[in-house]
């Protein structure tokens, strides 16, 4: 073959892979930009959505630079009249856009702008008295990322107060302005149940376990006046994913308003792993993970989760339900289940061979159970009976 040639054959494959890229580019930014809808809320109730922004002035900030007292962005999801109309609210209004992934990995996800939720803005709160939940979400993450969750509560009569932890989510919105991550906020590492790394775990819980109290005070204040004065019940939840289950173990712990307390595949940090919890209690675990005691069918113990898990069950004296999901991995327990995710998008983060909207379903239904029993006091049969309605589920029944 002469040279003439072999540069011939080099550049028609080169533009080959060059149009084949740009093809697939192309394909994945239409994917990307078409309408998704979070899953429906199956509650008797509409659900409202509003937003705060609270500043803990007794607590001085260790994870803010330039101190200051700790300040917290919540949202709040919460029940309305079932004949209430309006227009939805965005998944991520304004500067909560950039929550989604950088370029170019943005063109293989779903554009936020595209997801509908089933939130409205701001209606009258339906009439009754509904206990307070909060919800916290992963390391990185916030709150808006478990809108499907905390739709499906709203909807059957809870209200519920997502706090994005500030410093430690990748992205939350303070006083019109983004506010990124720390290495302090959010260490490279919390995998691990040794050395420097339980320490810092251990710390961190308790701090986002006083940011859970605190958000619980607050919600509940909203009780005296205003749209929401009469409308809150005495009872408190917690209901965390990955650090944040951690951290809802814990301020349960620590807060004698709780009822009970809900961790979505979180390794257990703090003081909680040591005393127990004497409160009703829910573990959920991905198939590969071990939190609950023991391993899922594809769980291998790398950074001491399974010591964990069993030193917190061994020390606790409440009634508590731990559940596998089978085909679940780590980020099932968040929205992602429901977005467009294009490989190798796709394959980079936790998600399970599960179909998505099937598990976000599993875990609302589990939560919403165990919630109803702890809190209302409905029969445990009703959590244990998922397991039947849900055979891609293990439940180990309370004990």
């Amino acid at each position: 073959m002469t040279m003439r040639r072999v540069i011939r054959v080099a550049v028609i494959g080169v533009t080959s892979l060059v149009v084949l890229a740009a093809w697939y580019v192309l394909a994945m930014a239409a994917l990307s930009g078409r309408t998704v809808a979070l899953p429906a809320p199956t509650g008797k109730y509409q659900v409202g959505r509003t937003s705060f922004e609270w500043t803990d002035s007794a607590r001085t900030d260790p994870l803010d630079p330039h101190g200051g007292p700790r300040k917290l962005a919540v949202w709040l999801w919460y029940p309305a009249g079932a004949d209430v109309t309006g227009s939805h609210l965005p998944y991520t209004p304004g500067l909560w856009s950039k929550l989604a992934f950088p370029l170019p990995f943005r063109w293989f996800e779903t554009s936020f702008g595209k997801i509908r939720t089933h939130s409205l803005d701001g209606p009258p709160v339906a009439d009754g008295r509904f206990p307070v939940v909060v919800l916290e979400p992963g390391m990185g993450f916030a709150a808006p990322q478990y809108s499907a969750l905390a739709e499906s509560l709203a909807s059957r009569g809870y209200v519920v107060a997502g706090l994005t932890p500030t410093y430690s989510a990748n992205v939350t919105v303070l006083g019109g302005q983004t506010v990124t991550s720390t290495k302090q906020g959010n260490p490279p590492d919390l995998g691990g149940h040794d050395g420097e790394t339980q320490r810092t775990g251990d710390k961190l819980t308790a701090e986002w376990a006083a940011d859970a109290r605190f958000v619980a005070g607050q919600t509940s204040a909203l009780g005296t006046a205003g749209r929401f004065a009469g409308k809150l019940a005495p009872q408190v939840a917690y209901v965390g994913h990955s650090f944040g289950g951690s951290a809802s173990l814990e301020a349960c712990r620590t807060d004698p308003r709780c009822s009970g307390a809900v961790d979505l595949d979180g390794t257990e940090f703090g003081q909680v792993v040591s005393s127990g919890l004497a409160r009703p209690f829910l573990i959920m675990g991905s198939e590969d993970s071990c939190v609950i005691g023991s391993c899922g069918p594809q769980g291998t113990d790398t950074g001491g989760e399974l010591e964990a898990g069993k030193k917190l069950l061994k020390a606790s004296t409440g009634p508590h339900w731990l559940v596998t999901v089978n085909g679940a991995h780590h980020l099932n327990f968040t929205d992602y289940g429901v977005y467009f995710l294009g490989p190798p998008v796709r394959d980079l983060i936790g998600l399970g061979s599960i179909d998505g909207r099937r598990a976000l379903t599993i875990q609302n239904d589990y939560v919403a159970a165990f919630l109803d029993h702890s809190v209302h006091g409905t029969p445990a049969q009703d959590i244990a009976a998922l397991s039947t309605t849900y055979p891609e589920t293990t439940l180990t029944a309370p004990r």
